[in-house]
């Protein structure tokens, strides 16, 4: 991983990115939670919140990733860079299987195209912020700036 850029200029940009996309999905799962109380926990029925469908099985899960990466947020510094690089391909994850069950009987979160298309954005967004979002020592980065811009040649070894 040492492709991957310390310090960058716009850290805390990217940490509020995937900030948002927690808080957003944290509220999808609880009103998704408010909507479905009453059904089935793995309802297949008409269930919607935010535009996207669901039941309480996937409020629930929505209810804990958001919750992670929303923390990650909150503590910062190497801890969120490891929350959003590995919670992201969860979330790509999840929305390629989503597509992947979307008219089975596997379909037990009740997902629509909708929900599969939105969770592979959110990945994708936070795994940028995973990407540009790790913090360290200041002078690896000025280092890696410096190597960046050619200013100083790489050790040989």
């Amino acid at each position: 991983m040492a492709h991957i850029p310390i310090n960058h200029p716009l850290r805390p940009f990217y940490r509020a990115v995937s900030g948002l996309c927690g808080v957003l999905i944290l509220a999808f799962g609880v009103m998704g939670a408010i909507a479905s109380t009453g059904d089935d926990f793995f309802s297949r029925e008409s269930i919607w919140a935010l535009w996207m469908r669901t039941n309480m099985a996937f409020s629930l899960v929505s209810i804990l990733i958001g919750a992670v990466l929303a923390a990650g947020y909150v503590i910062g510094g190497d801890l969120s860079h490891w929350i959003n690089y590995y919670g992201s391909w969860v979330l790509l994850a999840g929305g390629l299987a989503g597509i992947a069950v979307l008219r089975t009987d596997l379909n037990i979160f009740n997902w629509s195209m909708v929900n599969a298309i939105v969770w592979l954005v959110i990945g994708t967004l936070v795994l940028t912020a995973g990407l540009y979002d790790k913090a360290g020592p200041p002078e690896p980065a000025r280092t890696e700036g410096a190597l960046r811009r050619n200013q100083v040649t790489p050790a040989k070894g």
